[in-house]
């Protein structure tokens, strides 16, 4: 019978990984080429100049006005969308059974969207933990609560 091959995605909004487990014993070991880094740049190094001005509806004063979005959280969304298409891509393939996600809370709402239908299905359990820089021998014991390793 051929082994329930498990990929465990671990994100940060700037890091994130993908280990596989082949089952229930085995531990689990690092997918190769599946590791990405990004540089997040402060908001105030991406939105170096001065926000606009802007005259009241009534009168002359003016006030300054505030950005519509958040270059970090949009920086960030990029990047997991990145991870997504690589996951997206890998089930296709049938390089893994079950998927299941670890990532930081906000992380992990933006994975959920970023999720295509094909992954979705795949989805075994989701864990709001930022392990993504966690040391591979320490993983089993994080995540025995929600997946056998």
């Amino acid at each position: 019978m051929k082994p329930t091959i498990t990929w465990i995605l671990l994100a940060g909004g700037a890091h994130a990984q993908v280990v596989q487990n082949d089952g229930p014993g085995k531990g689990v070991s690092a997918v190769k080429g599946a590791t990405w880094d990004q540089h997040l740049a402060k908001s105030q190094e991406i939105m170096a100049d001065r926000p606009g001005r802007s005259f009241d509806r009534m009168g002359d004063q003016r006030h300054s006005m505030e950005p519509t979005s958040d270059p970090k959280r949009i920086q960030e969304s990029a990047f997991l969308g990145e991870v997504c298409g690589y996951l997206a891509d890998a089930g296709r393939e049938g390089r893994f059974d079950r998927l299941v996600l670890v990532a930081e809370p906000r992380a992990l709402g933006l994975l959920r969207k970023r999720l295509d239908s094909g992954l979705k299905d795949k989805l075994y359990a989701e864990l709001d933990k930022d392990l993504s820089k966690a040391p591979l021998k320490e993983l089993p014991e994080r995540l025995k609560d929600i997946i056998l390793l």
